[in-house]
């Protein structure tokens, strides 16, 4: 497979997104956000929705220049208003202003209503424990997946991000609702491999791990079943009413056109300084005490392994700097041709 070294990656990413009007600033702030993501191993969510990125801001449906404002506040939450702007710029505000307000008050609560798909919500994890915080932080989404018992999508996999600090690695978990997102599906169809576990029903309702087959029936898994499609619900509900911004159901039906995703979604960011609230120190212990237990499991396989989320991410993106990035080589072509 091919590779291409980060900051080649990001530098085309930055000339893509400075034809198409950026600032400086914003197309680099950008860039890194989408390189980032494939560096470490999400490459769904980095430049491969680059080209889809770039079709959104041709589109009209992703305003460039956009910046978020702030509606009204209640305490120790601030709510803004995406205005359509750039999904990830919006988001990493968000979190960088929820990282402010814990800094200074031991929790900080930002919503965010009328943005778009904020690409790879685990940059947004990171984001807070690099900077000492508890990150926690979902969107909602468009339907996309059947509620447990259906066959018609009618919920969002409506991602959701918990994070840890931690001094020698951070532990961060990026998931969506869904047994696998469709950007998986969709790396693993261009691979020709099949889904490590059963990840959908086919157009015949029978389980499957052929993600193209997923894709087409539109019948992912909800994680854990019908315990997936219950958070589902949950989270889309209460990303709107924080927010007042727009339901799974309302974002189905201002949709501006089929296949569009993201667009003019709900989201929240929560961040909490343990340090504030419970000191540094018992902090530090209890999060290294609870990672040197978890290793001490055996792993169920020959020379497997036990991580905890996030460690994987650090590796990952260790051997990618040294290596380079694995790109599909259609993908990176068409990003080249932007």
């Amino acid at each position: 497979m091919k590779r291409v070294p980060f900051e080649t990656m990001k530098d085309e990413i930055v000339r893509v997104l400075l034809k198409k009007g950026f600032t400086t600033n914003r197309a680099e702030e950008c860039a890194v956000l989408f390189a980032e993501a494939s560096l470490e191993g999400v490459y769904s969510h980095g430049l491969n929705r680059v080209p889809r990125f770039v079709d959104y801001i041709e589109k009209g449906l992703v305003d460039i220049h956009a910046i978020p404002t702030k509606i009204d506040s209640y305490g120790m939450m601030e709510r803004y208003d995406g205005n359509l702007g750039a999904g990830n710029l919006n988001a990493k505000f968000c979190m960088q202003r929820a990282i402010e307000m814990a800094h200074e008050n031991g929790v900080g609560i930002v919503t965010i209503r009328n943005t778009n798909h904020w690409m790879r919500g685990g940059s947004y994890g990171w984001q807070a424990a690099d900077a000492g915080c508890i990150g926690m932080c979902w969107t909602n989404t468009e339907s996309c997946m059947p509620p447990w018992g259906a066959k018609e999508t009618k919920i969002g996999n409506n991602p959701f991000v918990l994070a840890v600090p931690r001094e020698s690695g951070n532990i961060v978990l990026d998931m969506a609702m869904s047994q696998f997102s469709y950007g998986k599906l969709e790396v693993t169809r261009l691979k020709n491999e099949l889904l490590p576990v059963d990840g959908g029903f086919d157009s015949d309702g029978q389980l499957t791990r052929d993600p193209s087959a997923i894709e087409k029936s539109m019948r992912i898994l909800p994680t854990g079943y019908w315990k997936g499609s219950g958070l589902s619900i949950l989270l889309d509900l209460i990303a709107a009413l924080l927010s007042g911004g727009l339901s799974t159901r309302k974002m189905d039906e201002l949709k501006p056109q089929p296949g569009i995703s993201g667009y003019g979604g709900s989201q929240v960011f929560i961040a909490m300084d343990p340090s504030v609230i419970s000191g540094e120190l018992f902090c530090e212990n209890t999060v290294n005490e609870a990672v040197e237990y978890l290793h001490q499991a055996e792993p169920a396989e020959i020379d497997g392994k036990v991580t905890f989320p996030g460690e994987r991410t650090v590796e990952t993106r260790k051997a990618n700097l040294e290596k380079g990035i694995p790109v599909d080589e259609k993908i990176w072509q068409t990003v080249l041709d932007l």
